[in-house]
């Protein structure tokens, strides 16, 4: 089993490929600082990745397996800088998951292509339940200006949706 130490340097080392080196988003090493900033803790029973949000556990997962820790830790990196990503480069007719999911597969696939191949799955799996929604926001702004001219907002959600189909889930 790997210490603590040399987790933090493997993590580092994998960081500075995508250009996470310093980001805010690493993980502490042995305790939380909590605000949902993660942290890697290693005992007897493995590795484990833990994200405390407001003094409260929010999430532990225990591994014996390195590769699957670093696939967590990177799972959660890459995806805060997809999200950081898309947000300065957002498309209004565009569903901000495409240029975010994309974003993260390119990212981790600099990392692992298997850590890539196993989100890509994740990507299709929570697109299953809730698919692309590429007129989410110009609906958005249509209901609040039928709203401004007096709808009320069920007439307004309606109209919206005439104009703006909703996805179909699959």
């Amino acid at each position: 089993m790997k210490s603590l130490t040399d987790i933090q340097a493997e993590i580092e080392r994998l960081a500075a490929i995508i250009g996470a080196s310093g980001y805010h988003g690493l993980p502490t090493y042995g305790q939380t600082k909590d605000y949902s900033r993660p942290h890697v803790e290693v005992d007897a029973r493995g590795y484990h990745f833990v994200v405390v949000e407001h003094g409260q556990e929010h999430e532990r997962l225990t591994t014996g397996d390195l590769d699957d820790l670093l696939f967590h830790v990177f799972q959660s990196i890459t995806f805060r800088l997809a999200m950081d990503y898309e947000l300065a480069h957002q498309i209004e007719t565009q569903d901000c998951r495409r240029l975010a999911f994309q974003k993260q597969i390119e990212l981790l696939s600099q990392l692992s292509k298997r850590w890539a191949d196993r989100e890509a799955e994740e990507h299709q799996h929570i697109l299953q339940g809730q698919p692309f929604d590429d007129y989410s926001s110009i609906r958005a702004s249509l209901i609040r200006e039928l709203r401004g001219a007096g709808q009320s907002p069920q007439t307004a959600w309606e109209t919206a949706c005439r104009r703006y189909p909703l996805p179909v889930r699959t």
